[in-house]
């Protein structure tokens, strides 16, 4: 890639996706956004808009297809693992070509999945810290006060994930590009799976979550952290508790807002997830598998 304007596709431009997909756009980059003829024909048509306290209200100019047709220097997966099958059928490997295809997706398990579909040196897996959700095509809410963006990739080009990193991080998300590509997406996890599994079951907001059921989520981060460990991640559950008491206390995980929707579950690429890793390396879960179990009860 070059240091110019480079032509990206976004899969699934919803919270995430068409936050980064409106941020690139503005900053002069070529976006193609990925999606149902619907939603397709609203982004040709209005573009996307953005409400965000961090970058601003604005609205961006964006390409819409249902599928990827021309050479793209990346290819963003923004969609949920549970529409993820479906949704790479917009992109067949021979449209891909030799673009990086760069997930955000939640879990561990997909770059794995992903590398037996398309060559595995281009895909550079991704972490984003951001809470931005979809209210209606084409249209943005980033509430909150950060986005970071962590790239890696094992066995991709290091030139073309620095001069992705480069894009993003000049259109507004602070992006790094990391070496160890497990130790980055077990972060995320460490965090993430705590925190939804726990707002999820109980259907409240992290701030109720932290007070009413601070013994159950010490646990969770704890069984996280020692599955991390075991898996070649960072563990620090420590770290990890100060950053949930940090948070406002009215925040939402993404799979509690899904389930206030009744949209289905990211449960196997989470919960799911951390239960096989635990069971790979020998780690004792009991709390964590008793919470996805309950989960999975309730129809989850």
């Amino acid at each position: 890639m070059a240091n110019d304007a480079l032509t990206v596709a976004v899969l699934g431009p919803g919270g995430i996706g068409g936050l980064l997909a409106g941020l690139l756009s503005r900053a002069g980059h070529r976006v193609i956004c990925l999606a149902g003829e619907t939603t397709a024909a609203t982004l040709r048509t209005d573009g996307i808009h953005v409400r965000s306290g961090l970058f601003g209200d604005f609205r961006a100019r964006v390409d819409a297809d249902t599928a990827l047709r021309e050479p793209v220097d990346a290819c963003l997966v923004a969609v949920k693992h549970t529409s993820l099958d479906a949704a790479l059928d917009r992109v067949p490997p021979t449209a891909l070509g030799d673009a990086l295809l760069v997930p955000f997706l939640n879990g561990v398990e997909h770059p794995a999945a992903l590398r037996a579909r398309y060559r595995p040196g281009l895909v550079a897996p991704a972490v984003i810290r951001a809470e931005s959700t979809r209210v209606a095509a084409g249209a943005i809410e980033h509430g909150s006060p950060f986005a970071e963006i962590d790239l890696t990739g094992e066995g991709v080009d290091r030139d073309r994930l620095d001069s992705l990193a480069r894009a993003l991080d000049t259109a507004g998300p602070a992006t790094r590009v990391l070496d160890d590509e497990t130790a980055a997406l077990w972060a995320k996890m460490s965090f993430l799976a705590p925190f939804a599994l726990l707002t999820t079951r109980y259907g409240l907001p992290l701030g109720d979550v932290r007070t009413g059921h601070r013994d159950e989520l010490t646990a969770l981060v704890e069984e996280t952290a020692a599955v991390s460990r075991a898996s070649g991640g960072p563990a620090d559950p420590a770290q990890a508790l100060a950053r949930y008491d940090a948070f406002p206390p009215r925040t939402k995980s993404s799979m509690q807002r899904d389930a206030e929707a009744g949209r289905p579950l990211e449960l196997d690429a989470i919960g799911g997830a951390l239960l096989r890793a635990a069971e790979r390396h020998g780690v004792s879960v009991p709390v964590t598998a008793r919470v996805v179990r309950e989960l999975a009860a309730a129809g989850h």
